[in-house]
């Protein structure tokens, strides 16, 4: 059975049980989901798990399938509960670290969404000891269902104090240095180098985030960048394998609309791809 087909009677099951098991909650039918109020806000529980664990069952087992379901969702909420008194307003400790695209299995069920074709922007509760990404369960249960503001207070509780320098790599060749020591958000600046490039930057920028607290640039000016990118790749490389907070090892081309091309080392010398037509438009 389809979990779709048992929706009616099971659904049906949730409304009769509730009274007893969780007097306060009631069944939104507009959403299939079981509502429970918590103070000033509440949460929600879809019915999609007790469909799909229903639909594996024999219908004669759905009481007690939907009765367990019942019982978990009212002690979930009891959780969340606990977690606003001891967050207080949660919304307030939300942030956005960016991360190397995770892989299916790891992305599922925490808030997460892609960013670019090779990062993803991952929800963070930012707490000494309670924090972690934030599951989807937990944003449930919480009421965060709106997180627009999670940039804003990154960037404002976060990222306002970071510090920009430049580094010699060749002689006459410097990186430009994006950084906040002990910060776990300073790669979310990825998708906004342009700010810390000169203006204007037509041609782009190299750019490594080998740990969470530093972003490395070097923009693009003149075919220079040739010999730069080996020894920027060599740095970003070793950055990364020491860092106790890791991002990514490897080299992207910042370039046109926010777009990240991976460059590997021996770019230069390799004869097709937007970064060689780049290197012969400088040569002209």
């Amino acid at each position: 059975m389809e979990p779709l087909d048992a929706a009616a009677d099971v659904h049906a099951l949730i409304r009769d049980v509730l009274p007893a098991l969780a007097p306060s909650a009631w069944f939104d039918s507009g959403t299939s989901e079981v509502v429970l109020p918590l103070g000033r806000s509440e949460a929600r529980a879809s019915s999609w798990t007790v469909l799909e664990r229903c639909a594996r069952e024999p219908r004669s087992a759905w009481p007690q399938v939907v009765d367990e379901w019942v019982r978990e969702v009212g002690d979930r909420a009891f959780l969340a509960v606990g977690e606003m008194e001891l967050f207080g307003d949660v919304r307030e400790l939300l942030r956005l670290r960016i991360v190397p695209k995770l892989a299916p299995r790891d992305r599922e069920g925490l808030v997460v969404v892609p960013a670019g074709d090779h990062f993803d922007a991952m929800v963070m509760i930012e707490h000494p000891r309670y924090g972690g990404p934030l599951t989807k369960a937990r944003a449930g249960l919480l009421g965060l269902h709106k997180l627009g503001y999670v940039m804003t207070n990154t960037h404002d509780r976060e990222l306002s104090d970071v510090s920009v320098h430049d580094q010699p790599l060749l002689p006459g060749r410097n990186v430009r240095v994006v950084a906040k020591p002990g910060s776990r958000y300073v790669s979310a600046l990825l998708s906004e180098v342009d700010q810390f490039l000169p203006v204007p930057n037509e041609h782009g920028a190299l750019v490594g985030v080998p740990c969470h607290s530093t972003l490395l640039l070097y923009p693009i000016t003149s075919t220079a960048v040739r010999e730069v990118l080996p020894v920027f790749a060599d740095v970003v490389r070793e950055m990364h394998a020491a860092a106790d907070d890791p991002c990514a090892p490897g080299v992207y081309w910042s370039h046109g609309e926010r777009r990240l091309t991976p460059l590997p080392p021996d770019a230069p010398h390799e004869g097709t791809g937007e970064f060689a037509t780049l290197l012969r438009r400088l040569l002209r």
